[in-house]
């Protein structure tokens, strides 16, 4: 197998790359995950593999978006340094993570109708925390492994 001359530290990642990897990795995690509860959990129900992976898909985005809502407010009420900013900071991430598992079911029941049954509120807010929790493992997993002396390093 022929290399680039190039080590691998001298090499770049553009943003569509990094994008590309996160929802790749991300899809596959929400994916084992949805499955796993399909498989332990009797209120979750998904009539097939494909259905699982366009869950996951919708599921990605849909936290995507929720996150990046959270996140725009938080920083818009961070701007203030008062005891009130703080208040409506953390009560606005708090109302709006909450609010959006109710969200998420009402998505995923148009999007999927009778294919999907992701339970109860519990079951989402456990579902959802349970894949935020694998993915920042994962995620902290590799970024420990980006730690160590470079590949071209390795081979000396």
């Amino acid at each position: 197998m022929q290399t680039d001359n190039r080590s691998l530290t001298e090499m770049s990642v553009t943003r569509a790359q990094m994008l590309f990897s996160s929802w790749t990795k991300d899809v596959l995690i929400y994916t084992i995950v949805l499955n796993l509860f399909v498989e332990y959990i009797d209120t979750v129900v998904i009539d097939s593999f494909t259905i699982s992976i366009l869950t996951a898909i919708l599921l990605k985005a849909l936290l995507d978006l929720i996150l990046g809502l959270e996140h725009r407010i938080s920083h818009f009420f961070a701007q203030w340094t008062s005891p009130v900013a703080k208040v409506l900071q953390i009560g606005s991430a708090w109302l709006i993570l909450f609010l959006s598992k109710f969200v998420i079911l009402e998505v995923v029941d148009i999007v999927f109708g009778t294919h999907v049954e992701l339970g109860g509120f519990v079951t989402v807010l456990t579902l959802v925390l349970v894949m935020m929790i694998t993915r920042e493992i994962v995620q902290r997993i590799y970024l420990a492994l980006g730690r160590r002396q470079p590949a071209a390093a390795d081979r000396a």
